[in-house]
This record gives C-alpha cells, structure tokens and sequence, in this order.
C-alpha cells in the first residue's frame, strides 16, 4: 500500500466515523421509564431534544404493552409520537420471555403442586400462541413505523446450551415470519433468559438468518453472568448483527456499575453500527424519574464531549 493509498484509506474511515457519530440525533428512551404517563414521557424527549423514543409497556398502565395492544390505540399513541416529531426506534416485546413447555428454569419457586399445575398450563397457553403474539407485534411496529421489534430466548435452564437447537427453531419460524413483514427481530441478551451474554447471543445467532434476526445489546445484563461486557463481551458480537443498543441508568451513575460509554461509543462508531441508543433507567428505589433525567444528561454529555 503507498503512502497516498493509506491516507486515503484514513481519510474515509474518518469521514465514516464522522457520519456515524453518536449525537443526539442517535439518542432515544424507553418511554414506561421516563415518565408516569405518555404524556409526561414525550415531554421528556422534547425537553431533551430528542428524535426517538423506545416503547415497551405503556407508561401508567402496569402490563399494558404497545407490541400487543388493540389496533385503534397503537394508532392513537403512534400519532401522538408523530405530533410531537418522535419517531419509534425500538420496540420492546415480551416474547418468548418465560419459561417454554418441557423446561425446568434454574431459579426454582416456592409453590404448591396446584399453582404449579395453573402456571405450567398458562406458559404452555402462551407458548402455543407465540405466532398469534409476533403477528400483533408485527403489525403494532407496521402502525409505529419501527423495523425493530425485540424477542427473548425462554427463562432461562440450568444447561441453557442444550437448548440452543430449539431455540433456533422456534426463532428461525419468527424471522421467516418476520421477513415476509419486513421487520428485524432482535434477541436481548437478558439475565434471566437463555441467553444472557454476549458469547452465548454470538453462539445462537451462528444458526439464525443473518438479514432479519440481529441483537438487542445491553452490556448491563451480563455482567451477572461473569462476562466482562466491554471489551471482551463486545469483541465476541458479530458487530454488523446489532440493530440496537441499550444503556441501563447504573452503567451511567452507579461507581461499582459504571461502564465506559465513551469507549463504547467510539467502538461502536468505529465498526459502523448505525443503530439508536436507548435508555433504561431500570432504578426501583423510587428515584426512576430522577434517575432518568440524571442518567440523559450524562448519555447527552458523553456523547458531545
């Protein structure tokens, strides 16, 4: 390579990161941990000047999630969203996040045989239509104008390799369902499921179709798991696999959590992800608001430094 050659070459890959940047424009939030109602969540991302929000369960409605909801109110909440100039970046679902037919979770529950019995049937219930389920969401994220939609890979099992082969079943017959709606589905790498890590996400996807079944990282989740999250948990992602990042409020304020998001950031520009970033403040000490507004400004300061 001549010296012209490797300058231009920089050159380009400087213009990339460039345009890539993590700004503002990139920033989006999980409306339910923003505020008490819809309302008081899209004065959030307008106080911030945000672009984007993230929908999970209807903030002020315990378990009303948007991915589910009737038609007539999606379209409501997606023309207040439009209103106020937000779009959709991310949409959280619940699928697939309990435990499957035929498993036993690792954390075992304290219940008598007939709760057992109810709860063992109700999974089995939701198992069953886990189609029916990824077609409301499907629809819903049609009416949001959102490509992304976010599944799960079952509570998760003592062993949850042995699993794997099922799990790529079940999630190959979502994305080929997926992919006829012209949606991504992404897997969260979740504690509680059967796949919490970056490792293990990287393994299963190895089997998935790489077009329209990606990752919804949140480097937070795995640090229960033993896996340093940043570098060695993101070194191990298959980088052009992550549709969406996420950024729980104790990497960001928490000294024994805090991770580096500047270096993170950086690390994500420079391997082209071109995704949002979203936060979760996920405090249950009473402070979700506080946080929530603590937690935007360093997001924000990070970002524009």
């Amino acid at each position: 390579m001549t010296r012209r050659e490797l300058l231009a070459g920089t050159l380009a890959a400087s213009a990339l990161a460039a345009r890539n940047k993590i700004d503002r424009t990139r920033i989006s939030a999980i409306t339910d941990e923003i505020g008490v109602s819809p309302e008081d969540a899209i004065a959030f991302a307008l106080q911030y000047k945000l672009q984007w929000v993230e929908l999970r369960a209807v903030p002020g409605k315990k378990g009303a999630e948007y991915a589910f909801m009737p038609e007539a109110e999606v379209k409501a909440a997606a023309a207040a969203f439009k209103r106020n100039g937000l779009g959709v970046s991310f949409l959280n679902s619940s699928l697939l996040k309990f435990p499957w037919p035929g498993t036993e979770p690792a954390r075992q529950r304290q219940e008598t045989p007939e709760a057992r019995a109810k709860r063992l049937e109700r999974e089995s219930a939701r198992f069953n239509q886990r189609m029916d389920d990824l077609r409301k969401a499907l629809n819903a994220a049609h009416i949001l104008e959102v490509d992304k939609v976010r599944v799960f890979t079952g509570t998760r099992v003592a062993e949850p390799g042995k699993l794997f082969p099922r799990i790529i079943d079940v999630l190959g017959e979502m994305a080929f369902a997926a992919e006829k709606e012209k949606v991504h589905l992404l897997i969260e790498n979740e504690g509680s499921c059967n796949v919490a890590t970056s490792a293990e996400v990287a393994d299963l996807l190895q089997g998935l179709p790489a077009k329209w079944i990606g990752i919804n990282w949140d480097p937070l989740n795995e640090t229960g798991h033993q896996e340093v999250p940043f570098p060695d948990g993101y070194n191990r992602l298959p980088k052009k696999r992550i549709g969406n990042v996420q950024i729980k409020g104790k990497s960001l304020l928490d000294d024994q959590q805090r991770l580096d998001w500047k270096a993170i950031f950086a690390s994500l520009v420079k391997d082209g992800y071109a995704g949002k970033v979203g936060l979760e403040t996920h405090y249950f000490d009473g402070t979700l608001i506080e946080k929530s507004h603590l937690s935007m400004r360093e997001i924000l300061r990070i970002a524009e430094s």
